[in-house]
Formats: C-alpha cells, structure tokens, sequence
C-alpha cells in the first residue's frame, strides 16, 4: 500500500493539522484578550504644539507657559470674528470675480473691507506679541524676537511654496 495514501498518515496529518490551528487560534485569542488595558487617546491640538515650540527655546516656567498658553486663547477668541468676516469677504470677493460681468467698483469695496478687517488682525496680533512679551525675561524677549521673526519667515516661504505649486 502505497505510504501516502495510507489511513493512518492521513489521520495523522489532520491531527496535527487541527492541533496547530487550535494553538494559533489560542495565541492570537491571548495576545487580544489577555491584559487588555483601556486606549489611551492624546489629542494633539495646534494650540498645544505651539506651546511646546515655545516653552523650550524660551525656558518658560510653568507658570509663564500657562500664561502664554492663556494669552494665546484669548488673543484667538478675539480674532476669530475679524478672520469670519475676512472669510465671508474673500467668498464675496471670489464669487464677483467668475461672474460673466463683474461689478469692479464692488470688487474694490470688497477688497478695502478686507484690508480693514486684516489691518484690525494684525493690530491684535502686534497686541497679541507685546502681551507675551511682557510675561518674558529681557533675555527670554530676544528669544522670543527671534522666534516670531523666523516664524514670520517660514510663513512666507509655506505661502510661496504653495502658490508655486498651484501655478504648475
């Protein structure tokens, strides 16, 4: 009788066959069921990353990396109307643009509107540093100059970079 075919090597092998699937099915049951400790979930907000980007290169104590973190909150609180309006305007602004006969006289109110509303934004932001500034050292404020200037920098670089790209 030929070995393969056999009764008893057939038996065997599905013995085997059905044991290893029963220990690989145990394991992966283990490694999912056994000591299964609840998800942690970190949210990461801009707010926070921010506060990070500044504490180190500054030094900040905890009590002034609570208060940049305060000041930054209310500073946003306080921009966000004017950044609605911008964005309201630049709705406006582009909806009167694609249209077959756009009203250019509307065009330039928009657009003045929308210089007022940034020039109000930049007030606060202007505001906005002198308040973080007044929590800082004197040798802290050169840091702090230097940051918002790089930072000022690499806003400029992301928007050419991005209008780059769109004009490709």
């Amino acid at each position: 009788m030929d070995f393969l075919a056999s009764k008893r090597f057939v038996t065997t092998s599905l013995v085997i066959l059905v044991l290893l699937n029963l220990t690989l099915l145990g394991i992966l049951w283990m490694q999912n069921f056994s000591g299964k400790q609840a998800p942690v979930q970190v949210k990461i907000t801009r707010q926070y990353n921010r506060q990070i980007y500044f504490t180190a290169p500054l030094a900040l104590s905890e009590k002034q990396a609570i208060s940049f973190q305060e000041l930054r909150r209310e500073h946003f609180r306080r921009v966000r109307p004017e950044m609605q309006a911008i964005s309201l305007l630049k709705e406006q602004l582009v909806k009167e643009a694609i249209r077959d006969n756009p009203d250019s006289l509307k065009i330039v109110k928009l657009a003045e509107s929308i210089g007022k509303h940034q020039t109000s934004v930049e007030r606060q932001l202007a505001e906005h540093f002198h308040e973080l500034s007044e929590v800082c050292t004197p040798s802290q404020r050169d840091s702090l100059q230097k940051i918002l200037t790089h930072m000022g920098k690499r806003q400029m670089h992301i928007r050419k970079d991005t209008i780059e790209n769109l004009t490709r």
